[in-house]
């Protein structure tokens, strides 16, 4: 009835070697974002689809979990298998200590 299921991983499963893509917009990656992630807004993703690894684990995150879910959904629609959403998002992200810097590299938050 409501199609698959959108596969998720918690903030603490994300390692030094999983893709995290942050699919939020440029006002919210400025302001905040994890040290070494790779930023592509949501609505750029079809054009850009060439700049998501196929051939590792993809950990897409967003403010809280919507849009990052519709680009898991959209990824798997077309192939790719090593994606998963974080669950709860960048709020999650902060809340469990992890870094946040904005675009200059200093301490940031998470809009």
């Amino acid at each position: 009835m409501f199609g698959p299921q959108v596969p998720t991983m918690t903030v603490t499963e994300i390692d030094d070697d999983t893709y995290l893509l942050d699919v939020r917009e440029d006002d919210e990656w400025a302001a905040g974002h994890a040290p070494h992630a790779h930023h592509l807004p949501m609505m750029e993703i079809p054009a850009r689809l060439a700049e998501v690894p196929e051939d590792r684990d993809v950990a897409v995150i967003c403010r809280s979990g919507g849009r990052s879910a519709q680009v898991v959904g959209y990824l798997m629609n077309h192939g790719w298998d090593r994606v998963r959403n974080v669950a709860g998002g960048m709020g999650e992200w902060a809340a469990a200590g992890r870094q946040v810097v904005d675009s200059g590299g200093q301490p940031g938050r998470v809009l």
